[in-house]
């Protein structure tokens, strides 16, 4: 089974690509999932980052109240290592238990993790193939100001926040730039399944 490591930064397009590559037979797994459910009330990752940050960051329900620990971690780089030794590993281990699943249903079969973060957490090694999601700087400005109703400066911010594109695009044994919208992009990806599918046969 060959395992393919999708990443891109926000507003890139990787929802569409991700989505493309199912339609196409991949087993698609998406990472913000598989870190939402590692964090479920009850698991030793959510009693582990409420002994780390106190219990202000749990909601009334005592499910994880994501946007007030994003808030905590966000400005403060010791802070959000603290939480990526936390969730990463699990997340990652979660991953594998998912790719095994797939790997005994379907030896000759294509499994992607959609990941935000394959690069920055490491995880990028695991897998056989990288493929980096991109498009040019101010359509990605563009598009996430009409997604969140963002200013300029904010969507700026918020992107130069994360590793840039060109930097992620130095990991990457293919690119899928979604510059010129959904049908260009589709006719990439329906390219890039051919290479993954003959890399996939044993």
């Amino acid at each position: 089974m060959l395992r393919v490591g999708l990443t891109g930064g926000i507003a890139v397009g990787k929802s569409f690509v991700s989505s493309v590559l199912a339609e196409l037979g991949c087993h698609v797994f998406d990472a913000d999932q598989i870190a939402r459910a590692v964090v479920q009330p009850g698991t030793p990752a959510l009693a582990e980052i409420v002994a780390t940050f106190g219990s202000s960051v749990l909601a009334p329900d005592g499910t994880l109240d994501r946007a007030k620990l994003g808030e905590l971690v966000f400005a403060d780089a010791e802070a959000r290592a603290r939480l990526n030794a936390i969730v990463h590993p699990r997340v990652h281990a979660e991953q594998d238990r998912l790719l095994r699943e797939v790997a005994a249903r379907d030896p000759s079969g294509i499994a992607v993790v959609d990941a935000a973060l394959l690069i920055e957490s490491g995880g990028y090694r695991r897998f056989d193939v990288v493929v980096v999601v991109w498009c040019r700087f101010d359509i990605q400005v563009a598009r996430l100001m009409a997604r969140n109703a963002l200013s300029r400066e904010a969507a700026e911010r918020r992107i130069a926040a994360q590793m840039s594109s060109d930097e992620k695009r130095r990991y990457a044994d293919f690119e899928i730039d979604t510059s010129d919208g959904f049908q260009a992009t589709r006719q990439q990806v329906i390219a890039l399944h051919a290479e993954l599918r003959a890399r996939a046969q044993p």
